[in-house]
């Protein structure tokens, strides 16, 4: 499936390396306003070479919008965006061909389809995600009018983590450093290990964390397509991906039910719960408290090291990674969750408001 969501869809395409990668958006009300200027912004945040701690491959991914928009707005019909690939040096693949890389899509593509794009992993390259990362700032600026904020931001590199809540941390330093990490001390920390994981030839995984404030009631259907569920999907789908919890995760096993149950109270009118342990999600439906999970990156496959693996002949062989590539991939991952959650919850907030979107919006 290369199509993602059920009233706001979107559907990626394009390679690597490959002339173009890109996206269409469908389900799109007419009239809303496109700010190119913000969706740049989103896929600069996302882009390679930005820093020193990422791959140094240059692409500038300057957006194009090829149909859909129309005087500055939305017209209702499919929105097409692509970004034309400027800097794809597919020799530095040449030398696995026919090799597998360890933990890599090669092996399976190959076993699946039989054949593969083995330049720069071809449509399993994480540039995909730049196509999400384009459709989720339309889905962003449909959530403005809501009022809803999505902030990511990056809470482990390896065994650094932050022992902080979100509520403890300003998260609008987040984009203060190469790290995406709200507290200096700990972001210098990350970047310095990095760079030396780097010159070891090796990489190293690491944890976003997210939160949606301002989620409005409703959100989410039950059994099958719970909110939490749909979000776990996006966030899986996402490349390296290796975990997804929300709200007290893995550790609420540790609690009681007494300390973990979340409190209602009314202020002003307003039901809230005394604590979040729920994540802002009951029943597979949000409450309206502030939606927080958390996204675990395992570390980047290539490595510049010698590997033992096979080739297609089913033969001992050595793989040496060349080119480039990122040592770490959350910097770079922290719009890709924001994007992803953005387009869970527009879609489902159509879903609940599919008969008249745009008077809800007040796009015209």
């Amino acid at each position: 499936m290369n199509t993602y969501g059920n009233i706001f869809r979107i559907t990626t395409f394009g390679e690597s390396h490959g002339i173009a990668v890109g996206v269409v958006i469908d389900g799109c009300p007419a009239g809303l306003e496109i700010d190119e200027t913000f969706i740049q912004q989103e896929l600069d945040r996302r882009r390679p070479g930005q820093s020193a701690i990422v791959t140094q491959r240059k692409e500038a991914d300057q957006i194009q919008i090829v149909s859909g928009v129309f005087e500055g707005k939305t017209t209702g019909m499919p929105i097409t965006m692509l970004v034309w690939n400027e800097d794809a040096k597919s020799k530095d693949y040449s030398h696995i061909a026919d090799k597998f890389r360890p933990s890599h899509a090669d092996y399976t593509y190959q076993m699946k389809y039989g054949f593969r794009d083995y330049r720069g992993g071809g449509r399993s390259s994480a540039r995909e995600t730049l196509a999400r990362v384009a459709a989720g700032a339309v889905a962003k600026l449909l959530l403005r009018k809501l009022g809803v904020e999505i902030q990511a931001y990056v809470s482990q590199v390896g065994k650094l983590k932050l022992q902080k809540s979100y509520q403890e941390l300003d998260l609008s330093l987040t984009e203060s450093n190469d790290i995406r990490c709200p507290d200096a001390q700990m972001a210098e920390k990350m970047i310095d290990y990095i760079k030396d994981i780097r010159k070891q030839g090796d990489t190293v995984g690491g944890v976003v964390s997210c939160v949606c404030k301002n989620v409005p009631v409703g959100l989410g259907e039950p059994a099958f397509d719970k909110l939490h569920a749909e979000l776990g999907k996006a966030m899986l789908s996402i490349n390296a991906v290796k975990g997804f919890e929300y709200g007290s995760g893995f550790e609420g096993v540790e609690m009681l039910g007494s300390e973990h149950n979340d409190a209602f109270f009314v202020e002003n009118n307003q039901v809230h719960t005394k604590t979040n342990h729920s994540g802002g999600i009951q029943g597979g439906i949000s409450n309206g408290e502030d939606i927080y999970f958390r996204v675990a990156f395992k570390p980047v496959a290539t490595i510049m090291q010698e590997q033992e693996s096979i080739n297609e002949q089913k033969e001992s062989a050595i793989v040496t990674g060349k080119g480039r590539h990122d040592p770490c991939v959350v910097p770079r991952a922290v719009p890709i969750v924001e994007a992803m959650a953005a387009l869970v919850l527009v879609d489902f907030y159509f879903r609940n408001n599919s008969s008249n979107i745009s008077h809800l919006f007040s796009l015209t």
